[in-house]
């Protein structure tokens, strides 16, 4: 996992610091916490005076201005932040970076994707069991016989399949979500759960069948404006969760199982929302078996909009007063075998303990994590209520 000196320039976007990029560090020193940190030229800005929490940064309309001008102070290099990230090769005496998200729900849309949507069929159809899913996608790719991608959600044609599958026993709880008018839209973690860049990703021990899930996520205020984007890895337990829907949140929401990062992207006169609808994924997966898995998923391919996602998200009948971020869902779901002894000799790809996931987009960088089981990762402490003591120790809670 070591990190080589060019580590700021590889997480970063394209075009670099063209954009207005902020997020969070932990400082040992001054802070002893966690500082809101803006990215200025080839150095990190810690602007907490400013806006003591990212979810009140971005609820100010001046989150742009403020990110680029606002009086701060310099927390160091970005190169030695990145290298400074991976748990393994830390120095707890220097900054490295967090999550970019703090108070703001953790959501996410499932099923937002055609092939994602048929992978899900498959491990209901399985009952999670890897070694059937072979069959069971063969079987489902004949019998569906339409491209579910052309399909619009809610549309006549999508009733017209749902009857249709029906008749034929295929209709599914995910079909439902992936073709009917109402998005699978659940909880992905509680807030300040998620681990950043460098971070230690978590699997459950006794899973077989899982995989990395490469997702734009969006970030929206109290007011459901979306007003900035940033990458996801929604790791996820195929087994569990094909053994039931009632298990999504086993599946999903364990000791660092939710990774966001590095930094989020504000909308400003270079970025806005249709570079989100246009966005590009890579996902690379490195083994310390020598195996290598690479993916791709593309935002052009989603069924729904993100500002139908966003609107689905928080609206009239939901709201969050610290706002939120939303994984947009993935069509990415790896059946490459990996090994004859992986996801039960059949199921195709599971992740080993030591896996390094790359997740890159070229306007929201690089999301860099290894792979180990959840209880070898360190537990997860500072809360909500720890955040609040250092804030107030530091006497910034008067900007909150």
């Amino acid at each position: 996992m070591a990190m080589d000196g060019n580590a700021g320039a590889a997480l970063l976007p394209e075009d670099g610091t063209r954009g207005t990029l902020i997020g969070r560090a932990w400082d040992p020193g001054a802070a002893n916490g966690p500082c809101v940190v803006a990215l200025r030229g080839d150095q990190l800005v810690d602007i907490t005076a400013m806006a003591p929490t990212v979810a009140a940064l971005l609820e100010r309309p001046d989150a742009v201005a403020v990110a680029r001008k606002a009086e701060g102070r310099p927390l160091g290099l970005i190169a030695d932040a990145a290298r400074n990230s991976f748990p393994d090769e830390r120095d707890a005496t220097r900054p490295w970076l967090l999550a970019p998200v703090d108070l703001q729900a953790i959501k996410a849309a499932g099923v937002t994707f055609a092939a994602s949507l048929l992978e899900r069929v498959v491990e209901e159809q399985a009952r999670g069991e890897p070694a059937k899913a072979a069959a069971v996608r063969a079987q489902l790719v004949g019998e569906i016989g339409v491209d579910l991608s052309k399909v619009e959600p809610g549309s006549a044609e999508a009733r017209r399949l749902k009857e249709a599958l029906q008749k034929r026993n295929l209709w599914s709880q995910y079909l439902e979500v992936g073709l009917g008018p109402d998005a699978e839209i659940f909880t992905k973690c509680q807030p300040m759960a998620s681990v950043g860049y460098g971070a230690d990703i978590g699997v459950l021990s006794t899973s077989s069948w899982n995989n990395p899930e490469p997702e734009v996520v969006i970030a929206a205020n109290s007011r459901g404006q979306v007003v900035g984007a940033t990458l996801g890895n929604d790791v996820n337990l195929r087994d569990y969760e094909g053994r039931s829907a009632l298990l999504l949140s086993k599946a999903k929401d364990n000791n660092a199982s939710s990774a966001v990062g590095p930094f989020i992207r504000l909308f400003d006169e270079h970025f806005g929302i249709d570079d989100v609808r246009r966005a590009d994924l890579a996902l690379t997966v490195e083994g310390l078996d020598q195996f290598v898995l690479r993916g791709s998923s593309s935002m052009r391919m989603i069924s729904r909009d993100p500002l139908d996602l966003a609107g689905q998200a928080l609206n009239a009948n939901h709201q969050y007063p610290d706002g939120y971020v939303l994984f947009m869902g993935t069509m990415f779901a790896p059946t490459e075998q990996r090994g004859p002894k992986d996801a039960a000799g059949g199921g195709g790809f599971t992740h080993h303990v030591g896996d390094r996931v790359t997740i890159a987009s070229p306007k929201l960088g690089a999301l860099v994590n290894r792979v180990r089981h959840c209880h070898d990762i360190a537990p997860w402490t500072f809360g909500i209520g720890a955040l609040i003591a250092n804030l107030a120790r530091r006497g910034l809670l008067k900007n909150a």
